[in-house]
């Protein structure tokens, strides 16, 4: 029989236009899905939750992070890009064993429960043989956060004798093993995708081989993208139409995921977009250290819905509210910016309303993780992936608009509970996760990133 679960909520923000925002309003929820979500809920329930005091919402989805990067916490804070990959695909990833891959995508997972983060698109592109793979994996399951794996592959300095990362496919035997295995499933709490090297890190024929080999074993694929072309190949090799030449085979579509895409030329992000694939911008990653402007204007005027993530924490914080407000605000100074040169300054009206940029956390990630159908909104049918807020907490009280509140002024320490799957990973403001392995694994966390940065002769410092 199923179990019930009722929650009697102060505000509901359910990020689906049919049911609105509610106050003093219910959620039943049964196993791992939503069932009802109204004003006039009247059932037998095995527990009733008391969220009186609580907004309730969608969890936040990260839609491109690279958990395995945890341990390197903000030690790029003063990074350039060209720092980023010297110090750490040339040197430090070289570095990582199986071990310290697990220590960073559970402690990293984790993190994200903690601060209301339900879903992940990892992106883990420093992946050297099958065991890290597999300890990747195991460091998600372990934590209990939905997540898409996006298998990726190791990006080391060209050695004379051996191929460069950028003329090699991705690993099919790794691949279909996980496909055939642990990750069969498209419907488990983990399930698989690429981070390929796409366009801008490999050579155009590994793309077309990459591309072919997910839409053979039905994977989303996702692509670190800038200007869309590979500037460090010979120029005959740099193929700068290569996003057209990829949709003109049919290769394109909703099963790819774009990330950045800052420098590409708006007609290919036109045409990527007609094609129906996603763009992800991690606007605080690129705000640091890129010099154009995030996507997020482009594809909302094109029609489609951007979706937003934070990267990697070794450059920024791994904070998805952080992330919503940083979004929200930098397209509206470049709105702004631009009425002011195009002389129609001041505006008269916000060119961009609040929940929007909750819409880019909740279903722009679901969109772009083609999981949509699942997750997103407070849907009844959708998956119970849901997140509460303290709405009597100083920086938020008293609360006039429950969106305002979460776009405006919430940060991780509000969340007071989160579930995934139906199943608490917090309550009462507190992980359930037991505390001396998670002590334990934080321990581990510090002597594997010590030992990294060690190995590498680096270690951070205040300019």
């Amino acid at each position: 029989m199923a179990k019930r679960l009722l929650i009697e909520c102060g505000w509901i923000v359910s990020v689906d236009p049919a049911i609105g925002d509610l106050k003093d309003a219910k959620i039943l929820i049964e196993d791992d899905k939503i069932v009802e979500v109204g004003a006039n809920i009247e059932v037998e329930a095995d527990e009733i939750i008391d969220a009186s005091d609580l907004i309730v919402m969608p969890g936040l989805i990260n839609a491109h992070l690279h958990t395995w990067q945890t341990g390197t916490k903000v030690i790029g804070s003063e990074w350039v890009s060209p720092d980023y990959h010297k110090n750490m695909h040339s040197n430090m990833a070289t570095r990582f064993t199986a071990e310290d891959t697990f220590l960073g995508n559970v402690m990293g997972a984790l993190n994200q429960i903690d601060n209301g983060t339900t879903t992940i698109l990892d992106w883990c592109h420093n992946l050297r043989d099958s065991e890290m793979a597999e300890r990747a994996v195991d460091g998600l399951e372990e934590s209990g956060i939905r997540a898409v794996f996006g298998h990726g592959t190791a990006k080391p300095p060209t050695v004379e004798g051996e191929t460069p990362y950028t003329h090699v496919p991705h690993p099919r035997d790794r691949l279909e093993h996980l496909r055939n295995t642990r990750l069969s499933s498209d419907d488990g709490l983990v399930t698989l995708a690429m981070a390929i090297t796409g366009p801008e890190f490999g050579a155009f024929d590994i793309v077309v081989q990459d591309l072919k080999l997910a839409n053979e074993l039905g994977l989303l694929s996702s692509a670190h993208v800038w200007h869309g072309f590979n500037k460090n190949l010979p120029p005959e090799e740099q193929i700068k139409d290569a996003y057209y030449q990829l949709g003109e085979m049919g290769l394109l579509g909703p099963n790819h995921n774009i990330v950045h895409g800052c420098y590409l030329p708006e007609d290919q992000i036109r045409y990527v977009v007609d094609q129906g694939c996603s763009v992800t911008s991690t606007v605080m990653c690129e705000m640091h250290g890129h010099g154009a402007f995030p996507l997020m204007w482009v594809v909302r005027d094109m029609g489609a819905m951007p979706s937003i993530a934070t990267d990697t924490n070794t450059l920024v914080a791994e904070d998805m509210f952080g992330e919503i407000r940083g979004a929200l605000f930098a397209l509206r100074f470049q709105i702004n910016q631009q009425a002011r040169a195009d002389g129609n300054y001041p505006l008269k009206t916000m060119p961009v309303n609040s929940r929007e940029a909750l819409e880019w956390a909740t279903m722009g990630g679901a969109k772009a993780l083609r999981l949509d159908d699942k997750i997103g909104s407070l849907t009844p049918g959708k998956k119970a992936d849901i997140i509460m807020l303290r709405a009597n907490d100083t920086n938020l009280y008293p609360v006039h608009d429950p969106v305002f509140a979460i776009t405006d002024l919430a940060t991780g320490a509000n969340v007071e509970n989160v579930m995934i799957d139906g199943e608490f990973r917090k309550r009462d403001g507190k992980r359930l996760y037991a505390e001396k392995k998670y002590n334990q694994l934080r321990d581990d966390l510090m002597t594997s990133a010590d030992r990294l940065m060690a190995e590498s002769n680096y270690r951070p410092s205040a300019a």
